[in-house]
């Protein structure tokens, strides 16, 4: 059992979910699923990476969670002339007027806050995507030979649309790799969409209200990967992050339609998510459960479909719920 600390810790946790949910409902209509993968990414620490097509609240809904968090936020509209300084900030050349003296000053990017909206993520060049990867990674910027570090915590929202292809730079592996979580966001209910119409056409309504402060999301961060695991549930999280592998013992659906599968940080995100999946719940331990429904958001981004895949209209999505259904606990 956790100490005491821990157990009034985690007792909150729970509670800080519904909470977080309450307020966003003031802004967001429907879209729970998607809500609940966003929270197990935001208490894992975790990068997050929205894909749907434009109009379906994505943009809103990590401003709304920001707000429900009480924590600083950034945005930045990625568009095919960003520049890495956009993103990161740079050095100017400061002049003394007195002495005549001049010295570079760092001055910070958008990047430097705590939760960054990432808008369009794939409408900018490689060389501008790449500004992000130390900081996703690292926590931290280098300028020429300084390093500034990013004030914890720090993670990056990013949406991206699927449809539109003209003017828009798909995302490297290695970058794809950083987020934990890939969250397709639907089309709502035909009874949300009218609820949706009534809401913009009227009274937006009330913002969200902080309910939670930054050290106290610290603390609970910190608290999910103290928790218990089962032994069990480690071993299947890297059993079905392994299955995604082709090769010798490979599943008929991998062995067909994967060309490269998922790395180790699969494995690592598979049992961190369920861990906290369980703990948002209120169970102290998680189940194999809660790495099957943690899995097609950790696995579907890091899967390459084959030329095979791609000939019969099998998405990487498609070829991973199959996989999880063919691989036992």
């Amino acid at each position: 059992m956790p100490p005491p600390d821990d157990n009034l810790l985690f007792d909150r946790l729970a509670h800080v979910r519904a909470d977080v949910i309450a307020q966003l409902n003031r802004r967001i209509v429907g879209q729970s699923e998607v809500i609940d993968r966003m929270l197990v990414a935001l208490f894992s620490r975790g990068h997050c990476l929205f894909i749907g097509v434009p109009g379906l609240a994505k943009t809103l809904l990590v401003a709304s969670t920001a707000k429900a968090l009480g924590l600083a936020s950034g945005r930045i509209q990625f568009t095919p002339d960003l520049m890495p300084a956009d993103v990161t900030g740079g050095e100017v050349l400061d002049e003394d007027r007195t002495t005549g003296q001049r010295q570079l000053r760092f001055v910070p990017g958008p990047v430097f806050t705590n939760l960054l909206l990432a808008d369009e993520i794939n409408r900018t060049p490689p060389r501008t995507q790449a500004a992000l990867l130390q900081a996703m990674q690292e926590g931290h910027v280098t300028i020429g030979r300084q390093t500034y570090a990013i004030q914890a915590p720090f993670q990056v929202f990013a949406t991206q649309n699927p449809i539109e292809q003209e003017g828009t730079y798909p995302l490297p592996e290695a970058q794809l790799d950083r987020f934990m979580l890939s969250i397709d966001v639907d089309y709502p209910s035909e009874a949300e969409e009218v609820l949706i119409v009534e809401r913009t056409l009227g009274d937006l309504g009330p913002e969200p209200e902080p309910v939670l402060d930054r050290d106290t999301l610290l603390a609970l961060q910190d608290l999910v990967r103290r928790l218990p695991a089962h032994d069990g549930v480690t071993q299947y999280a890297v059993k079905l992050a392994r299955a995604t592998r082709p090769g010798p013992g490979a599943p008929e659906v991998v062995r067909q339609y994967v060309q490269w599968g998922a790395g180790p940080r699969a494995s690592q995100f598979l049992a961190l998510g369920a861990r906290v999946r369980a703990a948002l719940d209120g169970r102290l331990t998680p189940d194999i459960e809660d790495v099957r429904a943690i899995a097609p958001s950790v696995l579907s981004h890091r899967v390459i479909p084959s030329f095979a895949a791609e000939a019969e209209g099998m998405r990487a999505a498609d070829v991973v719920r199959r996989l999880i259904d063919s691989v036992p606990a």
